[in-house]
């Protein structure tokens, strides 16, 4: 079961990078309804681009986008010393992009459909909120 509306003042900002329409609304709303506020992208290149990128708090990620992909949005997002959690979703898993993801700090690594309760439970540990 979902949990939590969020009642402190500084409510976590929570960006879903999904190239496929279906999956940001649907991820969207699940994590709307936990409280956050969330910013949705179609694309690596169109989340680094946005002027409100400073305050994400947590992203949740498709490893395979068209353009950059989600694990060289990692190293770029590290490269530039920023250590927002990184949560992968993929409907195609490869235990070797995994394990570099996971080496790299990732936050979880889920397998499309992923189980909502699953996602709740890694923005939890990924926001320190568990």
């Amino acid at each position: 079961m979902y949990t939590a509306i969020r009642t402190r003042s500084q409510v976590p900002v929570i960006a879903i990078i999904d190239d496929d329409r279906s999956v940001r609304v649907a991820t969207e709303s699940l994590v709307l309804s936990l409280g956050y506020i969330v910013r949705t992208y179609a694309s690596a290149e169109e989340f680094l681009h946005s002027p409100s990128t400073e305050d994400v708090a947590c992203l949740v990620v498709d490893v395979h986008l068209s353009g950059m992909n989600g694990v060289e949005l990692q190293g770029q997002l590290e490269r530039q010393g920023r250590g927002t959690p990184i949560i992968f979703i993929t409907a195609f898993p490869d235990e070797r992009v995994k394990a570099r993801a996971m080496r790299h700090g990732a936050a979880g690594f889920l397998t499309k459909p992923f189980d909502g309760n699953v996602l709740v439970k890694c923005l939890e540990t990924a926001l320190g909120e568990n």
